[in-house]
């Protein structure tokens, strides 16, 4: 069973960010069916790395998309993305050294922060970029 199920509650109207959403939630689920199935710590440090690597990529873009068309919370959004990209690799450190083991608290803090963050801050640049012409 899937730790998020991608609804079109969470769609900002932008085609590419949200494919890029559900791309994310994916590697989510991902990350937490090889937790609850005890993979290999080799095959989980992949999927976390492959989670960092595909946030940084994905708010780069939604970043470039904000800064080019104006919108006005492109700087709160850059500080929330920066944030997150530090706990996340902080997550990721602490794994790859022993100090952590990958839990229900770490995957509850990603798809709460994934689903809070889309739902809260992203939903408000999809009209605005809509209205620029972007979908």
């Amino acid at each position: 069973m899937a730790l998020i199920d991608w609804s079109d509650n969470y769609s900002v109207n932008v085609k590419a960010m949200d494919d890029q959403h559900k791309k994310l939630v994916s590697i989510i689920n991902e990350l937490n069916d090889s937790m609850k199935t005890g993979k290999s710590k080799d095959v989980m440090e992949k999927i976390l790395k492959g989670l960092v690597d595909y946030t940084i990529t994905h708010f780069s873009a939604e970043e470039a998309l904000m800064k080019n068309s104006g919108y006005p919370g492109y700087a709160n959004q850059k500080s929330q993305h920066e944030d997150l990209v530090k706990k996340v690799q902080d997550y990721q450190n602490k794994y790859h050294s022993g100090q952590m083991v990958m839990g229900v608290e770490i995957m509850s803090f990603l798809k709460d922060w994934l689903l809070n963050h889309i739902s809260g801050l992203d939903k408000k640049y999809g009209p605005y970029l809509n209205e620029k012409g972007i979908k």
